[in-house]
């Protein structure tokens, strides 16, 4: 039998449970590097995304799950009826695909805090060599591709990251999710601060922080920055993901969905920009010119924060007390968002039949097996998280159609607006539902259409090219296999999960 569903003890558990599973390593890995390539253009369309896909999506998800008090599967699959239930289905399938490489992101946050414990026990108490070896040669190049390819340290350190997880979640959402996130969400705020508040006082520091928030004209035609805008909106809030589904079952049914889904969204944004205010000062305090960290940072480097942030710590005075901090933060942050994914999982299991240690041996055993390629080899962690990010468009836009079936205004009447006191305009939730449908729709069929491999559908001899890190082929292949698996036992979920 499943066991009692818990509760979240108070709006302040439910708001930390949200900035948990959005504040992860995206925040500290991904946005500072687009931040970084487009300045502040891309920081007003990031804005402009979480208020026209975000938080729409994000207060749809809390209501369903708050109102179901089910997992992704019962909730989506009550709104849905047993003809569209295959939608949630789907939508599982992706954020699961999507938590079983995060783990490897978790893994090697740990790997990096553990390199930067060293260097820091080094430089107090012994002679720096560590931290000179990273200042001044190529260590880091190394050391990263060494990580990332082929290492079973990388195996180890995400096996560990995922055992953490099992032991956090078998313990329950009180005992376990809520106790830990008090602790690592404020301290995760206050090491950013720490961090960008010491990168700002850098000489030259204040020409990184000019920088971000400079605005372009010109490259608001360019279409990539809209695209990379959506996208990190929806992987960084978690829109899309079916993740505040989950948390909104575990909250009493007298929590205001709208005030606890902007105050998550905006301290998710808050700890995104903090994070660039660290790097972005930090990249020009220590190139030789202010040109120089602007050729760096329009490269768009995906090494920026495993690479250069460790080399650029180390060239300052006090830099590896910094570096610990900052890794601190990373490694919290990772940890915090790999949390809720393994508890979307748990959550559906324990729907169904299984105890909460079963159900969570059981997700830490997905993740173990399905994660290891993705641990072991880079190229196959690119695809992942190629194929099941850009997953999360057509996640948001499957939500979108079930709430303009069900009808915005009455969706917003019956789930969203149910015990909340501070509500939004029926006209803006109707629109914006409306508006990621559509938009959605486009930005799929463009994205798809601009070919990002060089053979994006068949390669050179005329064979399907499902093996390409990022042709459209291998992400259609996976898509349809999730589609197939979803249609096909769709009467079986629906049973299991929604009828029973």
């Amino acid at each position: 039998m499943a066991e009692k569903v818990e509760e979240f003890s108070s709006r302040w558990s439910i708001i930390l449970a949200s900035l948990g599973m959005a504040i992860g390593a995206g925040n500290l890995w991904r946005f500072p590097r687009i931040a970084g390539e487009y300045g502040g253009t891309f920081i007003i369309l990031w804005m402009l995304f979480l208020l026209v896909w975000s938080i729409p999506l994000l207060m749809a998800e809390l209501a369903l799950g708050k109102h179901y008090q089910k997992g992704t599967l019962g909730s989506l699959g009550n709104l849905a009826g047993k003809k569209f239930n295959w939608m949630g289905v789907f939508i599982t399938i992706v954020t699961l695909g999507i938590a079983f490489y995060y783990s490897v992101v978790t893994g090697w946050s740990l790997r990096y805090f553990i390199l930067n414990t060293e260097v820091l026990i080094g430089y107090l108490f012994g002679a720096g060599e560590l931290n000179q070896q990273i200042g001044e040669t190529d260590f880091m190049n190394t050391f990263w591709f060494n990580l990332s390819n082929s290492s079973w340290v990388a195996v180890v350190c995400y096996m560990v990251t995922i055992l953490a997880a099992i032991w956090v979640l078998s313990k329950g959402i009180k005992n376990g999710l809520e106790k830990v996130n008090k602790l690592l969400i404020p301290t995760l705020f206050i090491l950013l601060m720490v961090v960008s508040a010491f990168a700002l006082n850098m000489e030259g520091g204040y020409q990184g922080l000019e920088y971000l928030f400079t605005i372009d004209v010109e490259k608001f035609s360019n279409p990539t920055i809209w695209i990379e805008a959506i996208t990190d909106s929806a992987w960084s809030t978690g829109a899309g993901w079916g993740l505040m589904i989950t948390i909104g079952s575990f909250s009493n049914k007298r929590e205001d969905v709208t005030l606890n889904t902007f105050l998550g969204a905006f301290g998710n944004n808050t700890a995104a920009l903090l994070a660039a205010m660290a790097i972005l000062p930090a990249v020009f305090a220590m190139s030789a010119t202010p040109e120089g960290a602007m050729d760096y940072l329009h490269s768009g480097s995906q090494a920026l924060t495993f690479t250069v942030i460790p080399q650029l710590f180390a060239q300052m005075p006090g830099g590896p007390i910094l570096s610990f901090i900052f890794f601190g933060a990373f490694l919290m942050a990772a940890f915090s968002s790999l949390l809720p994914m393994m508890q979307l999982l748990i959550k559906n299991l324990t729907d169904y039949t299984l105890t909460r240690k079963q159900a969570a041996f059981v997700a830490g055993a997905c993740c173990f097996i399905i994660g290891f390629p993705s641990a072991y080899s880079l190229d196959v962690f690119k695809n992942q998280d190629w194929v099941w990010g850009l997953g999360l468009l057509v996640s948001g836009i499957f939500i979108a159609f079930l709430v303009i079936r069900y009808g915005p205004v009455k969706y917003k009447r019956d789930f969203i607006d149910e015990s909340s006191d501070f509500t939004v305009a029926n006209w803006y939730f109707k629109l914006m539902v409306y508006a990621i449908f559509f938009f959605g729709l486009f930005l799929v069929y463009w994205w798809m259409s601009q070919g990002y491999s060089e053979y994006p559908w068949f390669d050179a001899e005329g064979n399907w090219n499902v093996m390409d890190v990022y042709s459209n082929a291998s992400i259609v292949t996976q898509w349809g296999i999730a589609l197939v698996i979803a249609i096909v036992f769709n009467g079986w979920f629906y049973k299991k999960f929604v009828r029973k």
